[in-house]
């Protein structure tokens, strides 16, 4: 019985003296740390070593034989030569947590190696010399010991190693010596013992601070939703993607992602609720990507992708886009979004980090301008629309609003009376430098840069104007960008014009996109109230072709639908053409809604919708856009295109 406590209680001693010596391996940011520190302080060491190594020699030489002299002298002079060349090319380059124990294990290892040499040297040495040699040897072991712990204090384990080997050295000295001998080894036996205080003091602020400093390098580096990489870490691994692939002749990709329909979320749900979907977006994104790639969250429903390797751009595009339209599961209801993504390669696309983010991010404005929820790889097509749009966006800033734009207006008809009941109007821009712009072009950058509120009113002002010459009873159809009905004082100037042109409000409607609305719904929702108290109408343009346009149509102030012109291209020929149309029609009558249907161009698509209940249309079958000026002789001569006998016989089928 007191056997196995005997062997217990060694197995316990000598397990708290293996830690004791041992470098902890649980905290990896102090791992880096510490080895970062001796990177620059080893070979300052290893210097002192050296030189004093190299003062006992010049003391002892002569004295004692010199194989006991110059051969250890030789040894550990090239020990440490080694040692300062390996620690010197540390500091040139970064090193990751098992790299740096690998190299802190080492440095015990020599330490113990390296200190019971000189230990082991200098007692030898005494041998041979008398009181005054002998304190030269305490004075060499003395300075060798203070120099181990100062610039060992970053790891505590070597100076307890080496301060371990002081003990049977002073031993040595406080028995053989003279009396000048022992009070110098008394000394340094107080002096070992005061720098491992101090060091235990420095070590355990060194271990505080490296801890802090991780602490706070995660919080600047990590979104706090998600807890992915941010913004600032995305664009620091990107740097170090490019260097490395850069030096390995490697390709990788990345990808910026846009949440389509977000906005709506966060609007009628709650931001907890938004929270939640970001959280899961994140989730998928990390399932999808896995280790072949960084994935991070640039800000709001923006996030990036760092794709090692060559990947499927194409699979693996419509993989994310897939996965993100899949229902999130929420704590009382269910929410549906989509996601846009534009892809850029390095080194095809680009060499520079600005680069490659500036033409991932047009390719993924195109694809959520053309295509929402699809992906799209940076092309040379997209190189020429960076460039033209890079054109136009100067050209625009330039720009004299008043003078350079103009509008045509495109009559919307009352098929029933036989008259017109408004016309839309459509910028058009004249430039100097370009000529004529498609407003394709030109309000995408406007919107873009921030510039289509100054020529939304610039625009409403000649259209207001040119009000003033219509019949009493036709109204004006204006189109409202998003960014028109972001801000209140935007809407309190389009107020004073109406108010300053003195046409009744009541015959004007504002046109608004269902895209537009997604960007803020709350926003969105505050302004076209103010407006619609006005009593100017508002129209929801596009309808039927985005996410949620029912929710639209129940939550805002819409008194009008605009039925896209996808749905009438083949009316006469797709029945479910036939009954998308008709359903929207009878959801407008329910609701009390006016309804126009775009894109008319022949008498048999006409008689179609006439025959399924549509009352107000707009199209080239009635006229194209036309200037201002046309409008008089167009309104005096207007009549209403009489089907012939095929289009009756086909609209009849």
């Amino acid at each position: 019985m007191q056997q196995n406590r005997a062997t217990a209680l060694a197995m316990t001693v000598s397990n708290s003296v293996r830690r004791l010596f041992r470098v902890p391996d649980d905290e990896p940011n102090v791992l880096v740390a510490q080895a970062r520190a001796l990177s620059r302080q080893v070979p300052i060491l290893h210097t002192i070593l050296s030189l004093d190594a190299m003062g006992v020699a010049y003391t002892h030489y002569g004295v004692a034989p010199d194989g006991l002299t110059i051969l250890p002298l030789a040894v550990l002079l090239s020990v440490c030569a080694g040692r300062v060349l390996i620690w010197s090319r540390t500091n040139h380059h970064a090193i990751g947590p098992e790299e740096a124990l690998r190299r802190l294990r080492g440095t015990n290892r020599l330490a113990a190696i390296l200190g019971s040499g000189f230990a082991i040297w200098a007692i030898l040495l005494t041998r041979y010399g008398d009181a005054a040699t002998n304190l030269h040897v305490l004075y060499f072991l003395s300075i060798t010991m203070i120099a181990c712990i100062s610039c060992l204090t970053h790891l505590r384990t070597a100076t307890l190693i080496v301060s371990a080997l002081a003990v049977p050295a002073s031993a040595y000295f406080l028995v053989i010596g003279a009396p000048v001998v022992r009070a110098a080894a008394l000394n340094y036996v107080g002096v070992v013992v005061v720098l491992l205080f101090m060091q235990s003091v420095y070590y355990r602020d060194f271990r505080r601070l490296t801890r802090l400093t991780g602490e706070n390098h995660a919080l600047a580096h990590t979104d706090p939703l998600t807890g992915l990489p941010n913004r600032r870490s995305f664009f620091a691994e990107l740097e170090q993607a490019i260097a490395a692939a850069g030096t390995a002749e490697t390709r990788f990709a990345i990808g910026l992602i846009d949440l389509d329909g977000f906005k709506p979320v966060n609007d009628t749900l709650g931001h907890l609720a938004g929270d939640a979907v970001l959280c899961e977006v994140g989730r998928r994104l990390q399932d999808a990507v896995g280790a072949a790639g960084v994935v991070a969250r640039l800000g709001g429903d923006e996030f990036g992708l760092i794709l090692h390797g060559w990947p499927d751009l194409d699979t693996l595009g419509r993989t994310l886009c897939t996965i993100l339209k899949q229902p999130y599961a929420l704590r009382d209801t269910t929410a549906r979004i989509g996601a846009s993504i534009g892809f850029a390669c390095f080194p095809e696309t680009a060499r520079t980090a600005e680069m490659l983010v500036e033409r991932a991010d047009h390719t993924l404005y195109h694809a959520k301008t053309h295509a929402p929820g699809t992906a799209a790889c940076f092309a040379f097509e997209h190189e020429n629309r960076m460039h033209r749009q890079a054109q136009v966006e100067q050209a625009l800033r330039r720009a004299d609003l008043a003078a350079e734009f103009h509008l045509l207006f495109q009559p919307i008809v009352d098929v029933v009376a036989g008259r017109v009941q408004a016309y839309e109007a459509l910028a058009r821009w004249n430039s100097p430098t370009l000529g004529s712009v498609s407003p394709v072009d030109f309000i995408v950058v406007a919107e873009r840069t921030g510039l289509i509120h100054d020529l939304s009113l610039a625009l409403l002002r000649k259209a207001l104007a040119a009000m003033a010459s219509w019949p009493e009873h036709v109204a004006l159809s204006f189109n409202l960008s998003a960014y028109d009905l972001a801000a209140a004082e935007g809407i309190a100037t389009i107020t004073a014009l109406i108010a300053e042109s003195g046409i009744v409000p009541e015959r004007i409607v504002f046109e608004v996109t269902e895209t537009g609305l997604m960007r803020d719904l709350v926003d969105a929702g505050r302004s076209l109230g103010a407006l619609r108290a006005l009593g100017v109408g508002i129209a929801l343009d596009d309808f039927g072709t985005g996410y949620s346009s029912l929710g639209y149509v129940h939550r805002l102030p819409i008194s009008e639908l605009k039925i896209d012109r996808s749905f009438v291209t083949d009316i006469c020929s797709d029945a479910a053409s036939r009954n998308i149309i008709h359903s929207i029609l009878d959801l407008a009558r329910n609701l009390r809604l006016l309804c126009v249907v775009e894109g008319v161009e022949t008498e048999a698509q006409m008689l179609h919708l006439r025959a399924a209940g549509c009352r107000y249309m707009q199209g080239y079958l009635f006229q194209k856009p036309m200037p201002a000026a046309a409008i008089a002789a167009f309104e005096a001569g207007f009549a209403l295109p009489q089907p012939q006998g095929e289009d009756r016989i086909a609209a009849a089928a």
